[in-house]
């Protein structure tokens, strides 16, 4: 049988792949099982920060893969510790929980939220507040703080204790004065629900109605952090600092890691036994972030911002463009055709992206060279014209 073959017969039908076999790639190139070969704007969903088979990155997972795979959480682990510290370091942070994906990610924060709440005012303050087109995760609890019913539909009853609330300060405002709101999980752009920016005086807003609350506030960086919108988290965009900071993608480069980083309000929520994951803080996923999360420098974060304002300039008033949204390397194009024929003619061409619900998503990697990128964004621009 063929790969793809293979694939249909033994593996759960969750997933509607595209017709392609992809076999090797090297930074932002990318070959399938017949030779043809691709530019990726999509890096595995915002997960190959510096595209296929970085030689730093996988220096750093060689190196640990022939040192220490895995020990449990029970002892001490220098790539753990490693990693935690920089985290930190980078954003005035001060704790760091790890698991392995952004799902679990949220888990955690919503965790800490609730116990904080609970802890301080009782068990009536547990509710969490999500936005109308959110995505959080896949599991029953984040598919419950996931703002679209699309999602909702096949799994009840869901967990309960989350409101999903419109993109309005006020209706956000009512709801938190009711004294039951125990946090506010957001996304600085709204990627699964179709790359949407979120205003800057209503992420502002939301600080403040945390702070006047007593509310924890959860920054989800899952898909927007590790430089992706620009800046090294997306929170960075807006001025302010989240009690609570998920993210994961990203930040392992490759390999399954997520971190959900805990402010000095609530650094202490969490004792011994409260949490916990057996692959969480893996050595080895540990050493690859350690090795991304120190080459995120203002001056590569400059060169995303620029590339990022080179595909807008190229894109917003081109031949069957109806809009562009997002920030950074995670940006939206909304054509006037039907998505399936952007994608395929790209496809077609040589270049893979993928979708968000009425667009066509980009994500690539964050060192793509000038050349690979020009090249691609004249692919993108003559498949949303033809």
């Amino acid at each position: 049988m063929t790969i793809q073959e293979l694939d249909k017969t033994y593996i759960a039908n969750t997933y509607a792949r595209f017709p392609v076999v992809l076999s090797t790639g090297r930074g932002s190139h990318i070959w399938d099982e017949d030779g043809k070969e691709y530019i990726d704007l999509a890096t595995g969903i915002a997960v190959n920060t510096f595209g296929i088979a970085d030689e730093e990155w996988a220096g750093a997972v060689t190196k640990q893969l022939y040192t220490l795979q895995h020990t449990s959480n029970l002892y001490y682990t220098s790539p753990c510790a490693r990693l935690a510290e920089l985290l930190c370091q980078k954003t005035g942070m001060k704790k760091v929980f790890f698991s392995n994906s952004g799902a679990e990610a949220n888990e955690c924060a919503i965790k800490v939220a609730r116990k904080y709440a609970g802890d301080k005012y009782g068990p009536d303050r547990h509710v969490i507040l999500t936005l109308d087109h959110s995505f959080h995760g896949r599991t029953l609890t984040t598919l419950a703080a996931t703002g679209q019913d699309v999602f909702h539909e096949l799994f009840q009853p869901l967990t309960p204790g989350f409101i999903t609330v419109p993109i309005d300060l006020n209706a956000i405002r009512e709801l938190t004065r009711q004294g039951n709101v125990a946090g506010i999980l957001f996304e600085p752009v709204l990627g699964e629900g179709g790359v949407l920016d979120l205003p800057r005086d209503f992420v502002q807003g939301l600080r403040a109605i945390c702070d006047e609350e007593d509310i924890i506030l959860m920054c989800d960086e899952v898909q927007t952090g590790n430089g992706r919108t620009g800046r090294l988290y997306g929170y960075m965009n807006f001025d302010i600092i989240p009690d609570v900071v998920s993210t994961a993608k990203g930040l392992g480069g490759g390999l399954p890691l997520g971190a959900t980083m805990l402010s000095e309000k609530v650094q202490n929520v969490l004792g011994a036994g409260d949490h916990g994951s057996t692959f969480g803080g893996n050595p080895v996923c540990c050493a690859g972030a350690y090795s991304i999360l120190s080459r995120l420098t203002d001056e590569l974060l400059e060169q995303v911002r620029e590339k990022s304002q080179y595909i807008i300039s190229e894109l917003k008033d081109a031949p069957g463009v109806k809009s562009i949204s997002g920030l950074g390397f995670i940006l939206g194009i909304e054509p006037e055709k039907p998505l399936n024929e952007v994608v395929s003619a790209c496809m077609g061409q040589g270049v893979l992206v993928i979708t968000a619900k009425t667009k066509v998503r980009l994500l690539p990697a964050l060192n793509i060279p000038w050349e690979d990128l020009k090249q691609a964004v004249g692919v993108l621009k003559a498949a949303l014209a033809g």
